[in-house]
């Protein structure tokens, strides 16, 4: 028996990182919101920013008490499940609706999503999550375990940096949707929000580790890991 299989709650962490991603992709995308935040003035960014934070909490986690090689397994699941959810929403909404049902318009505006900001958002979230669990796991190396807040919020500060850079010039750059020159701004206010979630979520990331720690007999650190992306082995 593998020391993978001894565990009881890593295939329970996955399937709420994984739910997150999906929700994210099927619940956000359709509706811009607008609020003014104290020192940052107003922000205009998409829904969905407020998913993307949790999944990162659920990816700290993950490396934090399983290491890297688990975490990017767990990682390519939600890869996997996002474009099996992207896929299947174009197809539904290409179907063709009925003479009755006049709610296509509606439909299409809340899950058809372009293929280009399908795209763009797969490859950004594979690019940010692996970013954020490789500088979460030498983290933990450099710092022999103390300090757990600097990790996970630095980590996020890389990983979500990485996510934003990629993710809407790849989706909107000369697109009509969203203008050139705004999309700095737009990037910087999503990426200010994703990381405030971060640090509020903070005492909960902290007590949740601590109990997995506990649970699992486990604290993984990545001293002699293969930190290939594309690779699915584990310890």
């Amino acid at each position: 028996m593998t020391q993978r299989s001894t565990y009881r709650y890593y295939e329970f962490v996955m399937a709420a990182f994984v739910t997150v991603l999906v929700c994210s992709n099927l619940i956000g995308p359709a509706k811009i919101a607008q609020m003014d935040a104290p020192l940052f003035g107003t922000l205009t960014f998409g829904a969905g920013v407020l998913f993307f934070p949790i999944s990162y909490v659920f990816g700290d986690i993950l490396t934090e008490v399983y290491g890297y090689a688990r975490s990017r397994r767990v990682i390519w699941t939600g890869f996997a499940a996002l474009a099996f959810a992207a896929l299947m929403a174009w197809v539904i909404v290409k179907l063709p609706p009925a003479p009755f049902w006049h709610n296509q318009g509606a439909y299409e505006i809340a899950f058809g999503s372009t293929w280009r900001i399908a795209v763009a958002s797969l490859i950004a979230f594979v690019c940010g999550e692996f970013v954020n669990s490789f500088v979460l796991a030498k983290m933990k190396i450099a710092t022999a375990g103390r300090w757990l807040w600097t990790r996970t919020i630095g980590s996020t500060i890389f990983g979500e940096g990485v996510d934003s850079l990629l993710f809407y010039p790849l989706a909107f750059y000369d697109s009509g949707i969203i203008p050139n020159d705004k999309l700095p701004l737009v990037m910087l206010s999503q990426f200010v929000v994703k990381v405030g979630v971060e640090i509020v979520f903070t005492p909960l990331t902290y007590k949740i580790v601590g109990w997995l720690k506990r649970a699992e007999r486990e604290d993984y650190y990545d001293r002699e890991t293969d930190f290939n992306p594309f690779t699915l082995k584990t310890p």
